[in-house]
């Protein structure tokens, strides 16, 4: 098949490789989101999407948005017989769902129908899941809503934080992806609609979502953090300042726990605790303003916390 693939983050390219590497499948062009500023430094990038097409010698489209005239235009000048997409970051209007003949199928990563939406990993672990994994499904004018051409699982390991579970599924979709277009191709393939039950949505974690509040449960710290790690990035506040947040360690219920309050810090020499609604939790690697990140002994020293006193207070 002549394949238009519509990618953008990092997280698209394993399934851009696989279908090069594939090679039963022409990819005739790449649809990805314009060039923006990324890093600490804000330099403007072309999309990793982009940048391996372009190493590959695909053309790249970045319009502005995907029912740009022009890209329409070019788009049935392709004539592409299907289109993959996996995280474009844009949405695909009538327009240009209807030019494709096979349709656009989307990689999702959770099960359908749960999870429908930005951020379905994050609220994977934010709810506490066990297992997710990912969907291929054919795009229409709803919310991830289309039916299902195929699943694969994927356990949800207890340490893990979004980016590793995301990195995982990437790399097990792209071969869902691969054989969901091989079946579409030779006819082996019929998509399935969703249930009506099982219904959820996986709206976008915002930097005020990251906030972590030490009010609640040691197990619900631990979950949010998790979720917004590396994006959007955990954090509270200290002193009257930002204080980024790396992944906890709730202490184990057999551990002895210092009698501290939600928010309360415990310096040892070794290790900084914090009071939740529970038990206290293990901080790791902290990140103060203007600095890099540092584990939680070395961020308390330079800040001279007493050891052995419980005083300062997260979330001031």
């Amino acid at each position: 098949m002549r394949l238009l693939f519509a990618g953008t983050p990092e997280v698209a390219v394993p399934s851009l490789r696989a279908l090069l590497d594939h090679g039963r499948h022409d990819v005739v062009a790449v649809l990805t989101r314009p060039a923006a500023p990324a890093g600490r430094r804000r330099t403007v990038r072309a999309s990793p999407v982009a940048e391996l097409a372009r190493s590959a010698g695909v053309p790249v489209f970045d319009p502005a948005k995907p029912d740009d005239p022009q890209f329409l235009a070019a788009l049935a000048e392709l004539d592409v017989d299907c289109a993959p997409v996996v995280a474009y970051g844009a949405l695909l209007r009538q327009d240009a769902l209807a030019a494709v003949r096979l349709g656009w199928v989307n990689l999702h990563f959770s099960l359908l129908p749960a999870w429908r939406g930005a951020a379905p990993v994050q609220r994977a672990l934010l709810h506490g899941d066990d297992v997710t994994g990912a969907s291929t499904f054919r795009i229409g004018p709803g919310l991830d809503d289309g039916p299902v051409y195929g699943v694969m699982t994927e356990q949800i390991r207890p340490r893990d934080t979004s980016g590793d579970l995301l990195d995982r599924l990437a790399a097990a979709g792209a071969s869902l992806l691969v054989a969901t277009l091989d079946g579409i191709a030779d006819g082996s393939l019929t998509p399935r609609p969703q249930s009506a039950d099982g219904v959820s949505v996986a709206a976008k974690l915002t930097s005020a979502d990251a906030e972590i509040s030490f009010a609640v449960p040691a197990v619900a710290v631990d979950r949010r953090i998790r979720a917004c790690t590396p994006a959007p990035g955990a954090w509270t506040s200290f002193r009257g300042e930002r204080l980024k947040l790396g992944p906890v360690q709730p202490l184990a219920d057999s551990e002895p726990g210092a009698p501290l309050g939600p928010g309360q810090l415990l310096v040892g020499k070794h290790a900084v605790l914090v009071g939740t609604a529970t038990g206290p939790v293990e901080l790791g690697q902290v990140q103060p303003p203007g600095k890099k990140p540092m584990p939680a002994p070395d961020w308390a020293r330079g800040v001279r916390l007493p050891s052995g006193a419980v005083g300062d207070v997260l979330g001031d």
